[in-house]
């Protein structure tokens, strides 16, 4: 068995996230601008809108960094979508790090037909080396982006590095329950080249580590069974359309895995929030 190392990790996380498939499956049914677990005002909403709702729920935790002047990194930006809506919503100037030159181009191309490419500097690269000076930014943002790392110690060591004093780190991710055993959880997190998910108790750790201060974790867990029972939905409901993007070989593999999430979610041994601690 191959040692899983972060080299290895992040090179498995480009090339999950730029095959066709995966890339059909992002934009077809999580919405192609978010694509991240949504908060849910209501179990039927549109993923898209839940989607949004998390974005505008971190942007209301940054506590007034936000703004004509300021300045965010967002680690693991997919499509772009929550940097849009910070560059737009609050004139900040936004550095999206991402993985994938599949989204990046795709991203690009949104963001200069919105007329925002002058707030957005997209860059092609790995979080586990931030390509920026100590001190940089205001806010560090991430959404479901350190579950994909192979060394989420080293990510957040260099997050709170590029920050400024008083600088806020906000991020979301999937992480398994404190105490759920590892291996009950790699049927579920396979596709993703992972070998384990964080807990929230290894990210209440690092971050004291790192001395943030006033850390926190907003516990969101019961969105995330609505969000994988909305996506299973939707893949079930478009299936026909669906075929035309994603192979059928992926789709019914995606059924399955879908299932293990929703499976996984309803025994408890998956964890979803927000974490929010400052410099």
């Amino acid at each position: 068995m191959t040692r899983e190392t972060p080299a290895s990790t992040a090179e498995a996380t480009r090339r999950y996230y730029e095959t066709s498939d995966v890339d059909g499956f992002y934009a077809a049914v999580w919405g192609g601008e978010d694509i991240h677990t949504g908060i849910y005002a209501d179990p039927r909403e549109s993923i898209a809108t839940a989607s949004r709702r998390t974005v505008a729920h971190l942007a209301a935790k940054a506590s007034g960094r936000l703004g004509a002047g300021g300045t965010v990194l967002d680690l693991g930006s997919g499509y772009g979508g929550a940097a849009r809506y910070l560059a737009d919503r609050f004139g900040c100037q936004v550095v999206a790090l991402n993985i994938s030159e599949r989204q990046n181009q795709r991203h690009r191309e949104t963001n200069a037909e919105r007329g925002l490419a002058g707030l957005i500097d997209v860059v092609t690269g790995s979080f586990q080396q931030i390509p920026c000076p100590d001190g940089t930014f205001d806010v560090v943002w991430s959404q479901e982006a350190l579950c994909h790392s192979g060394d989420r110690a080293t990510v957040l060591t260099e997050a709170a590095r590029v920050l400024k004093p008083d600088g806020r780190l906000l991020f979301t991710d999937v992480m398994a329950a404190d105490d759920c055993p590892p291996e009950t959880l790699r049927p579920v997190i396979a596709r993703l080249g992972i070998e384990a998910l964080a807990t929230p108790g290894f990210y209440h750790e690092q971050l004291a580590r790192l001395g943030l201060a006033s850390a926190e974790f907003e516990d969101l867990t019961g969105h995330l069974l609505t969000h994988y029972l909305r996506l299973a939905e939707e893949t079930a409901q478009h299936r026909e359309d669906l075929v035309r993007v994603i192979s059928p070989a992926y789709l019914d593999q995606l059924d399955d895995n879908l299932a293990r999430w929703i499976d996984a979610c309803r025994d408890g041994r998956l964890r979803w929030g927000v974490f929010a601690g400052q410099r």
